[in-house]
C-alpha cells in the first residue's frame, strides 16, 4: 500500500484528509503543506506522513508544496490537539487551525524571529549629555541611555516611543537592531519580601517542579496570588525552563507583562488578538524555538509551543471567559492541565473565587489546595453591608446610603467604584401615553440607550437605531429611560460631586487600544476620585487609593433560571468587594438589594466566598448537576422556528434508547430569537464522562445525515457554561 499523507485542513468536517507526497521536500507530522482543495488550495497540517491510503492511490490529489523546514507543531501538541478535538467534539481541521497565529495558517515564508532593538548612536549620546532634545525625543534618547531596548519593552515605558524614534533615527541619533536568539541581558529587580503564607504555597508547589501536579491557589483579592507566581517563575528560570502564564482578559495582560518585566528582567513574550499578527507569529515562533522563557496571553495563548516547559499558571481560572463560545468550543483552563500533564510539570489555577469545579477536584483528591487568607500591606479586612432599597427614595437608582458612603470617601481624599454591571445609559426607553418601549425586531428585547451617541443599540446581536425624539408608535414626545446603566450613574455621580473626577470603565471608554491601562494609570495617584465601572474593573487591578466599593443592581443575579447564576453572582460580588481597602486604609463595601434577607446574601457575609462555595457544592450534588454530572448541549438556530422545531426532534430520535442518558427538551433556547433567528436546543447528560463521550460521536455522526441538519445552524457544546 503506498504511503500518503494525512493532513488537517481549517473545515468543520469531522475527517482529515489524504494527499500523495510532494514532488519535492520531505512533509514530517506537525509541517504545514499547501493542498489543493477544491476549486482552490488551502495550507494544511500534516498528522500521519506514512499513512495507509484509504481509497486507491489514483484518486488521491498531490500535496503542492512543504512550507517548513522543521515541524511548526511538535509531538505534544498534535497529541494534545487530536485529544482536545475528540474531547470537545470539534473538528480536527479546526482544532488543529486554533493552535497556529492567523499569519501562519498562509502559505508564506515563515516570518524573522530576531526582536526589534533601539540603540543610541555615539551622536545620540551626545545629544543626550547636552540635552539637545526635548519632549518624547528627549524621553526616548533617556530611556537607551543605559543601553539597547527592546522595542516591545519600550511600548510599555513611552507608548508613543515611535514617533519620536523617526525624527531621531533621521537625525543619526538611534539606530535599529535585531538581535537574533536569546533576548537582551536580565536585569531582574528585588521583590517584597513573601508573607509566611506566600513563602509557604511557593515551597509547596516548588516541591512538584519535575512532575505533573495541579495546584489550586486559592487566595482572598489582594493576597498576593501574582508574587507567589512570580516566586514560581523565578524558579522555572533558574532551571532553563519555559512558563505559560493565562490571564482572562487583555485589559489584565498590560499591567501583568510591565510587573512580569520589572520583576523578571527578562523580555515577556505576549499572545492575545489585539496584537498585531505578525508580532503574534513572531512571538509564538520564538516560544517555539525556546527563545522566550516567559509567555503571556489569553485563551489562545493555550495552544503555544514549549519546547522546554516547566510551568502553567492560569490566573483567575474561574473566569468564563477561558471557554471559546464559537467555533471549536474548548476551554483553555482544563487544555492547560492536559498540556501540563503532557508535559509532566506543574500547573497552578489561581483564583480568590475558585469554580465549582476545580473546588470539587480538590474534594476528590486530584488537586493540592494552598490558601492564602492574609493581604499583605492592607489595614484591615473590608467590611462588608447590606444596603435595604426597599425604604429609601433612590436617586438613579443610588440609594442616600450610597450616596452619603460616597460624599464620606471623597471627603477624606479616597477614592470609590460605583458598580454598575450593564453599560449604557438607560436599559429601556419607554413612552408613558402608549407603554411603547424600544425593543430590537431581531431578538425581541429590550434595547440599551447609549445617550452619548444618540443611539439606541441591542447588547445581544449588536443592532443600532437613532434614539428617537417621539415615540414611533403615538407620536407622543413623553419618552423617557427607565432603568440604570454605567453612563447615566456617571452622569448623575458628575453632578452630585462637580468638583470630583468621575471617570466610567467600560467597553464604550476603552475601544482604544491603551485606554485602559491610561485610565488606571491615572486612578494610581493619591487623589479623590469616584469610579463607575462593568465587570472589567472586577479582575485584578489594584488601586491603592480605593477604598469604598459600593455595588448597584445586585438583585438581577439573584432570581435566574440559570443554576450557575449564584456562583457567578458570589464570584463577581467578592471580585468586585476585593478592589477595596487593598493598601494601608481600611475597606468597605455596599450592597445595595431589595432582599436583604437572601440567603447567599446572608452566607456572603457569614463566611465569604467559601461558605457559598461550600453550600452551592451540596446543593448541585443532591441535584446531579455539573461538576457531579456531565453535559453536552445542541443548539439550533434558523430563520423559521419550524426548521429549529424539526432538527430538534430528530435529533431527539437519534438517540435512540438513552439508557442512563437524561434528556431535556427538544425546547426553545432561553433566548428564543436572537438576530432574527429562532434558536431551540436539547440538553444531554450523563452521570460519568465516560458514558456521554461513549454517545458522543456516534451522535454526532447520525446528525450529520439528518436531512434537516441542512437546514439549521447547529453546533455541540461539551461541558457548556452557557445555557443561553
Amino acid at each position: 500500500m503506498t504511503a500518503v499523507l494525512r493532513v488537517a485542513l481549517p473545515v468543520p468536517l469531522l475527517t482529515l484528509f489524504d494527499y500523495l507526497p510532494p514532488l519535492a521536500g520531505v512533509a514530517e507530522a506537525g509541517s504545514r503543506v499547501r493542498v489543493p482543495f477544491g476549486r482552490g488550495e488551502m495550507v494544511g497540517i500534516v498528522i500521519d506522513p506514512a499513512a495507509e491510503a484509504a481509497v486507491g492511490v489514483k484518486r488521491l490529489k498531490r500535496a503542492s508544496e512543504v512550507l517548513d523546514d522543521a515541524p511548526l507543531l511538535d509531538a505534544e501538541l498534535l497529541a494534545t490537539l487530536s485529544w482536545a478535538a475528540e474531547y470537545w467534539a470539534g473538528a480536527p481541521g479546526e482544532a488543529f487551525a486554533n493552535a497556529l497565529p492567523l499569519a501562519l495558517r498562509d502559505p508564506k515564508p515563515l516570518p524573522p524571529t530576531g526582536r526589534e532593538v533601539w540603540a543610541l548612536t555615539e551622536q545620540g549620546r551626545g545629544a543626550r549629555e547636552a540635552r539637545s532634545r526635548k519632549g518624547g525625543s528627549a524621553a526616548l534618547l533617556d530611556a537607551l541611555y543605559d543601553g539597547p531596548r527592546a522595542a516591545d519593552d519600550l511600548g510599555f515605558t513611552l507608548p508613543d516611543w515611535r514617533a519620536a524614534a523617526r525624527r531621531l533615527i533621521d537625525a543619526g541619533l538611534v539606530e535599529k537592531l535585531e538581535l537574533k536568539g536569546a533576548s537582551l541581558p536580565a536585569t531582574p529587580a528585588p521583590g517584597p519580601a513573601l508573607s509566611e503564607e506566600q513563602a509557604a504555597a511557593v515551597a509547596a508547589m516548588a516541591e512538584g517542579f519535575g512532575g505533573f501536579q495541579p495546584y489550586l491557589l486559592d487566595g482572598v483579592t489582594g493576597s498576593g496570588k501574582t508574587e507567589v507566581y512570580l516566586a514560581l517563575i523565578e524558579k522555572a528560570l533558574a532551571e532553563g525552563k519555559q512558563t505559560l502564564l493565562l490571564v482572562p482578559e487583555i485589559g489584565l495582560a498590560p499591567q501583568t507583562v510591565r510587573r512580569l518585566r520589572e520583576r523578571l528582567g527578562v523580555t515577556i513574550e505576549v499572545l492575545h488578538s489585539n496584537l498585531a499578527e505578525g508580532d503574534r507569529a513572531r512571538a509564538w515562533l520564538r516560544a517555539r524555538e525556546g527563545s522566550a522563557r516567559v509567555v503571556i496571553g489569553t485563551r489562545s495563548a493555550v495552544f503555544t509551543p514549549l519546547p522546554a516547559a516547566g510551568l502553567i499558571i492560569v490566573d483567575e481560572e474561574h473566569d468564563a471567559s477561558y471557554k471559546q463560545q464559537e467555533g471549536f468550543r474548548y476551554h483553555a483552563r482544563d487544555l492547560a492541565l492536559v498540556r501540563a500533564r503532557a508535559h509532566g510539570v506543574p500547573v497552578v489555577l489561581g483564583s480568590a473565587t475558585p469554580s465549582l469545579e476545580s473546588l470539587a477536584n480538590v474534594d476528590a483528591g486530584r488537586y493540592q489546595r494552598l490558601v492564602l487568607r492574609g493581604r499583605p500591606g492592607a489595614a484591615q479586612s473590608t467590611r462588608v453591608q447590606i444596603v435595604d432599597m426597599r425604604a429609601q427614595r433612590l436617586d438613579h437608582g443610588m440609594s442616600p446610603t450610597l450616596m452619603n458612603a460616597v460624599a464620606a470617601c471623597v471627603g477624606r481624599g479616597e477614592q470609590a467604584l460605583v458598580f454598575r454591571n450593564r453599560r449604557g445609559y438607560a436599559p429601556v426607553l419607554l413612552c408613558y401615553d402608549c407603554g411603547w418601549h424600544a425593543d430590537c425586531p431581531r431578538c425581541e428585547r429590550p434595547m440599551t440607550l447609549h445617550a452619548g451617541r444618540r443611539r439606541l443599540i441591542c447588547h445581544h446581536c449588536d443592532n443600532t437605531i437613532p434614539q428617537p425624539t417621539a415615540c414611533p408608535a403615538c407620536g407622543s414626545a413623553n419618552i423617557s429611560p427607565q432603568g440604570q446603566g454605567t453612563e447615566r450613574l456617571e452622569e448623575a455621580l458628575a453632578e452630585r460631586f462637580p468638583d470630583v473626577p468621575v471617570v466610567r470603565i467600560d467597553r464604550e471608554t476603552t475601544r482604544r487600544r491603551e485606554a485602559f491601562g491610561e485610565i488606571l494609570d491615572g486612578l494610581r495617584e493619591d487623589k479623590p476620585a469616584i469610579l463607575v465601572g462593568t465587570q472589567m474593573l472586577a479582575k485584578g487591578h489594584d488601586l491603592p487609593n480605593l477604598t469604598l466599593v459600593a455595588i448597584v443592581g445586585v438583585d438581577e443575579g439573584l432570581h435566574s433560571i440559570d443554576f450557575r447564576a449564584s456562583e457567578r453572582l458570589a464570584q463577581l460580588v467578592v471580585q468586585v468587594a476585593g478592589r477595596a481597602g487593598r493598601a494601608a486604609r481600611p475597606g468597605s463595601v455596599l450592597l445595595q438589594t431589595h432582599h436583604p434577607d437572601h440567603p447567599m446574601l446572608h452566607a456572603l457575609l457569614r463566611g465569604g466566598y467559601a461558605a457559598v462555595a461550600k453550600e452551592l457544592l451540596a446543593e448541585r450534588r443532591l441535584l446531579d448537576l455539573p461538576p457531579f454530572s456531565h453535559q453536552l448541549l445542541l443548539r439550533a438556530d434558523a430563520h423559521g422556528r419550524a426548521e429549529v422545531d424539526a432538527f430538534l426532534q430528530e435529533a431527539n430520535m437519534a438517540i435512540g434508547n438513552p439508557g442512563e442518558l437524561r434528556i431535556a427538551g427538544p425546547m426553545p433556547a432561553p433566548m428564543p430569537l436572537r438576530a432574527g433567528r429562532h434558536r431551540g436546543q436539547l440538553l444531554v447528560e450523563a452521570s460519568s464522562r465516560a458514558r456521554l463521550h461513549a454517545f458522543l460521536r456516534p451522535w454526532q455522526h447520525a446528525l450529520l445525515a439528518l436531512p434537516s441538519a441542512r437546514k439549521v445552524r447547529w453546533s455541540l457544546d461539551v461541558d457548556p457554561i452557557d445555557l443561553y
